[in-house]
């Protein structure tokens, strides 16, 4: 049962699917596969409920319209994906408000005078209105709020149309007085492109003459549907969560088109495969994109799904053989194009993305721990009954626990006059982290201090330690402490014994006689980076090598424990506790290999650590690998990247790529 794709469905062992209910059967699964507890939810709701609440509705335009008039606008609160922008439009020809009476602008910085203008004229004339990404201008809605407010007279045709992403800032005003509307994008491949090929018509495809013309429209359709589709697997299918959508299609089709009819009219017999891959994968979907290992994906898709291969009739072109056939169909009208969709399977496995099976797991872990939060985040504050303690005496208990534990701060001077006058890159980094350290620890002590004397009265309870009370009574690290402490995902058990394993490192870094250590254990360093670059300066002073000429290089090695490093590096160093993601590692042939079934993540031998400089760098049969902090990656701001590893490849860096392959310092367990 516990080895099941979905033992959810599944009877339980020793005749407990007769002895539990439906809901300590949830508990059950709770405890024994939290990767299924998120469907074993929704199939209890729909048990229960029904099933039309767990199933996102079908979105009809008109039938907004008619629930609305020309005081009451329209909220579209949209997900990655959904731009209702076209549909709108649309809607807007059928009901006859064309031209001069359909008025939309994407607000943004100097857009707020525009928008007033039309709305002004709207409401006077009759006009619909559309305002998209009302996120980027909230400065500008207080006046958006005062304006319906005032609005008395308004034409009977008038229309507010609204698009914002989800935030906290939005007036309540207007959330009040709207109706608002939850767009969700088609979940699965075939909903996806079935979405897609629904505005596709044969007129669409008799735009360009060219015979390729037609099947890339098919192949454009699948790679976008693809794109969207690897979002769902969280930070390993995209580090950042783009916002690909309907106009990406729409223009990338036009501009194969456009290089498709120019090759046709020159007579070239050659397609210009270089040119259609950068503008589809490097200036159209390749524009949102602001992570660079993300490139590296959406680059891979275009290589892989884009080429004369499409049109081999000896060896003909599959996208992925996994459950289906998925193929570009040899007949190709518009309704042929549909009917192959219509014949794709409505679910599919992240193995036909590219992505491991064991990407779901990932996926459904990540959906049951985002619910466990919320629900957290919703329990009543109220004390304890039937006998148990308090949620008071609870937070005391923990508070206690922890300060048990919590070491004294390192005295600064002792370590520095213990150092040569003259400090290399490596001890002047040992003080940083030493000085955050002390910071952190100071912060700790104080503020578990001053909670247990507010849980008796001594002192007022700030809101600060309220919202420290409330994380320790949710086993959850408290936002103050997260300020002064590295990056972490850790629930408050595993981050404490995360945190009191650091002091034994900075002891043994401050000794004398011991010295900066053979194997450093990276995550328990406040900012890796810096040791790395320290690694690099020492390196370059030793051999006289130009410090922007030089890089660091990476070799796993057979270490597995410290006991086996008999001695330390001349440059460099090993790094110990590095986790591997989205790929194993085999320990005969020292390279890459492919997950098991199950094993989301693999610790990974030593890693050893060596400055070069640029020139003799070889990486050929070497993988890039980013490497991160924590199991969430990198943001859109490219906080949470360490360095770069190079782990030894046996196979085609596509595979690797596709799979979303990683190291990082930390878990989130």
């Amino acid at each position: 049962w516990y080895d099941g794709e979905t033992p959810e469905s599944d009877a339980f062992p020793c005749g407990y699917s007769t002895k539990l209910t439906q809901f300590q059967k949830l508990l059950a699964i709770r405890c024994f596969r939290p990767d299924r507890a998120y469907n074993a939810i929704t199939l209890f709701i729909a048990d229960r409920m029904g099933e039309k609440y767990v199933q996102p509705p079908v979105l009809d335009y008109n039938n907004v319209y008619n629930q609305t008039d020309c005081y009451t606008p329209m909220v579209f609160i949209l997900s990655p994906g959904a731009d209702p922008a076209n549909d709108i439009q649309k809607l807007s020809i059928e009901m006859e408000m064309t031209g001069s009476q359909y008025k939309t602008v994407s607000l943004g910085q100097g857009q707020g005078p525009v928008a007033k203008q039309y709305l002004e004229t709207g409401a006077v004339r009759g006009h619909w209105v559309l305002l998209q990404n009302c996120h980027l201008l909230l400065s500008w809605m207080p006046f958006l709020e005062g304006f319906l407010e005032q609005l008395t007279k308004a034409h009977a045709k008038f229309r507010l149309w609204l698009t914002t992403d989800p935030t906290d800032a939005f007036p309540m005003g207007i959330l009040q007085r709207a109706l608002k509307i939850v767009i969700e994008p088609p979940d699965g491949l075939k909903q996806n492109m079935r979405q897609t090929f629904s505005k596709v018509t044969e007129q669409v495809l008799e735009e360009c003459d060219h015979e390729a013309y037609r099947p890339l429209t098919f192949v454009l359709a699948y790679l976008h549907a693809v794109l969207q589709e690897r979002r769902k697997y969280g930070k390993i299918g995209w580090n950042v969560n783009y916002d690909f959508n309907e106009s990406d299609f729409i223009i990338s089709r036009r501009l194969i088109g456009l290089y498709l009819e120019k090759a046709l009219l020159n007579n070239d017999d050659m397609i210009p495969w270089g040119s259609i891959m950068y503008l589809v994968g490097d200036a159209m979907y390749g524009g949102r994109v602001s992570d660079d290992w993300d490139r590296r994906v959406l680059v891979t898709y275009a290589e892989e799904y884009m080429g004369d291969f499409i049109f081999d009739d000896h060896n003909r072109f599959y996208f992925s053989k996994i459950g289906y056939d998925y193929k570009v169909p040899r007949k190709s009208s518009a309704e042929d194009y549909k009917g192959e969709i219509e014949n794709m399977p409505l679910l599919c496995g992240p193995p036909v993305f590219g992505l491991h099976p064991n990407a779901e797991i990932t996926y459904f872990l990540n959906s049951s721990r985002s619910l466990w939060a919320n629900t957290l985040a919703m329990m009543p504050r109220s004390g304890g009954g039937g006998g148990g303690i308090s949620r008071e005496e609870y937070i005391t208990n923990v508070a206690r626990d922890i300060l048990s534990k919590t070491p004294e701060e390192t005295d600064m001077l002792i370590v520095r006059k213990s150092l040569p006058d003259i400090l290399e890159p490596t001890q002047i980094v040992l003080m940083q982290e030493l000085e955050r350290w002390n910071k952190l620890v100071n912060k700790i002590g104080t503020s578990l201090l001053d909670l247990q004397k507010a849980m008796i009265g001594e002192i007022g309870m700030s809101d600060a330690l309220d919202d420290l009370g409330a994380a320790l009574f949710n086993g959850q690290v408290p936002q103050m402490w997260i300020a002064l402490a590295p990056m972490t995902e850790k629930p408050l058990g595993s981050w404490i014994l995360h945190f009191v394993s650091r002091v034994d490192q900075f002891e043994e870094w401050s000794d004398p006689n011991r010295g900066e250590p053979a194997v450093m254990w990276l995550a328990g360093l406040h900012i890796p980076e810096s040791y790395l670059s320290a690694l690099v300066q020492q390196a370059c002073r030793l051999r006289g090598w130009p410090l922007d000429k030089s890089t660091l290089f990476t070799a796993v090695t057979k270490f597995e424990k410290r006991e086996e490093v008999v001695e330390k590096l001349e440059m460099g160093c090993y790094a110990s506790g590095l986790k591997l993601e989205g790929a194993s590692w085999d320990k005969n042939s020292m390279a890459l290999c492919r997950q098991e079934p199950k094993v989301l993540v693999t610790d990974l031998p030593f890693l050893q650590i060596m400055p070069v400089e640029v020139n003799r760098l070889k990486i050929n049969g070497q993988f890039l690998t980013p490497v991160y902090v924590t199991p969430m990656r990198a943001n859109a701001m490219q906080v949470g990247g360490v360095f770069t590893a190079y782990l030894r490849s046996d196979v085609h860096d596509s595979l690797w790529t596709l799979q979303g392959v990683c190291l990082t310092l930390n878990t989130n367990t």
